[in-house]
């Protein structure tokens, strides 16, 4: 108690930590960008803060001879530059163990079995791999006979690249393993703010009862990058911004705003509620993509000061793969009908920030008039998920004074760095020690995955025949006119950032 006095937090104010329980942890794609700047990380926190029991061990995959001394100096490198003291690194590098292991051979997971031993702890397998080697690397796990009752696989995403493919990886990975121990990971579902989505809605009676159309006039989803391709080229030219960020980003945030009340917050009753919404999304096919989609690449321009290349020249060929997506869809059940939800997502955009900006419809007639405000804006909600994590609540407000009566609109601001001494853990936090404690309920179901490709594939058919050419943007603007068209001839727009 006196070490949480010298910290000058309150003990009730003190994260209550579900036990996690001994676990080997196996990385697959131990050496790739995502391991090194978030997997690795993650897990190095976990183990600052205690949460890692002793003899729990994280092994790391890598195909090459070189790796096995070169990767954990990349990975104390790493760490150093995220902040942690010498003593910590040391100390999450002794859990690491390194193998050597082809995983398209099957004779190379010996090493693995030899190295992984006769525990019965709990034995996780996180893919951080193409999805075509989620299928093989299954199979060969159980070839070889790693796998135990306790032993769950995580599979990252972008699970396949349409509906076939992604039924043909659930198909496959469900004869090894069942549902309950296979985890589909989107590591958006682990950000703080995501996750607080549901106790704004379902433990605050002021927002569940207007949470509809009788009182919202539309929802803004937007999740921007000013980031290009960086080191993603060969993958992002064959997916795309659609397959890369609508189809698990902004299909997850979508329903988690959308959902009904589920009877408990558990997976199962969670993942059913989702699975709703998105059956409920009214299909975009056919020439309907020109009038609710619009899809556009960045060219040249300027970002924070500095000149950068457009699409095409990082690429060093020209491509007809979009950069940036905007959709205007509906949920055409009892609660949201009507209600229109614009989606937004793009590459080397003008500021990089994730929000729901939920706009609420005008009081229906004002008694305010004389001059006391050029107009009365509607409420907005706006749920920031990064970076200044926080909810803002924007009201019409009287300036103060005893002269005529002024109004304005101002915000309650909430922010997660200022209302709370605790540190706001990465998501990859959260969901790494979930599935050591087995708990499914920030992952995806099957049934969520194939849904939403279900919804995806008919408006990227679409654009083949309607639209096969994306309209240009100059780098650091908000994408192309047309989606600003998109919106505005709703008589809406889009919200400023630079307003929350």
């Amino acid at each position: 108690m006196d070490a949480i006095a010298d910290q000058g937090l309150r003990p009730e104010t003190i994260p209550e930590r579900t036990p996690v329980p001994p676990f080997d942890l196996v990385i697959f794609g131990a050496g790739g960008d995502l391991a090194l700047r978030k997997l690795f990380p993650a897990l190095a926190q976990r183990n600052r803060e205690g949460v890692l029991p002793e003899d729990s061990r994280i092994l790391a995959v890598v195909r090459k001879e070189e790796d096995v001394e070169g990767l954990p100096k990349q990975i104390a490198q790493r760490l150093h530059e995220e902040g942690l003291p010498k003593d910590q690194v040391a100390t999450f590098l002794r859990r690491l163990t390194m193998v050597l292991l082809d995983a398209l051979k099957p004779e190379t997971y010996k090493a693995l079995k030899n190295a992984l031993g006769d525990s019965e702890r709990v034995r996780s397998f996180y893919l951080s791999t193409p999805p075509d080697l989620f299928i093989p690397i299954c199979e060969n796990l159980a070839k070889a006979h790693i796998l135990t009752p306790t032993s769950r696989v995580i599979l990252e995403k972008p699970l396949g690249r349409d509906l076939a493919s992604a039924r043909q990886i659930n198909d496959a990975v469900a004869r090894i393993l069942p549902e309950s121990r296979t985890y589909r990971i989107d590591h958006y579902l682990g950000k703080e703010t995501v996750q607080n989505l549901l106790v704004l809605r379902f433990a605050n009676t002021l927002f569940e009862r207007s949470w509809s159309s009788r009182d919202i006039d539309h929802v803004q989803i937007t999740v921007a990058e000013t980031v290009g391709l960086e080191s993603r080229a060969g993958y992002y030219d064959k997916a795309g911004h659609m397959r890369d960020m609508v189809q698990n980003h902004l299909m997850q945030l979508l329903t988690l705003f959308a959902i009904e009340p589920p009877n408990m917050l558990e997976a199962g009753a969670v993942r059913d509620e989702k699975i709703k919404v998105l059956k409920a999304l009214r299909p975009i096919v056919g020439p309907d993509v020109q009038r609710f989609t619009v899809r556009g690449q960045y060219g040249p321009g300027q970002i924070d000061g500095q000149r950068v290349r457009g699409y095409a020249e990082e690429l060093g060929h020209a491509s007809n793969t979009e950069t940036f997506v905007a959709i205007r869809c509906e949920v055409d059940n009892w609660r949201w009908a009507g209600v229109p939800i614009y989606l937004r997502t793009g590459k080397r955009m003008a500021q990089r920030y994730s929000e729901i900006a939920v706009t609420f419809k005008p009081v229906p007639h004002s008694i305010f008039g004389n001059g006391t405000c050029d107009r009365l804006d509607a409420n907005r909600l706006f749920i920031r998920l990064q970076p200044n994590d926080g909810v803002q609540l924007q009201l019409m407000m009287k300036v103060p004074g005893s002269g005529r009566l002024k109004i304005v609109p101002r915000q309650l601001d909430l922010r997660y760095s200022t209302a709370f001494d605790e540190r706001t853990p990465d998501a990859y936090e959260r969901l790494l020690t979930d599935v050591i404690r087995g708990d499914q309920t920030l992952f995806m179901h099957r049934d969520e995955v194939e849904q939403a490709w279900s919804w995806v594939d008919p408006i990227i058919a679409g654009w083949q025949d309607y639209s096969p050419h994306p309209h240009r943007y100059a780098a650091g603007s908000w994408g192309p006119s047309q989606a600003i068209g998109l919106i505005e001839r709703d008589g809406r727009s889009w919200a400023d950032p630079d307003l929350v």
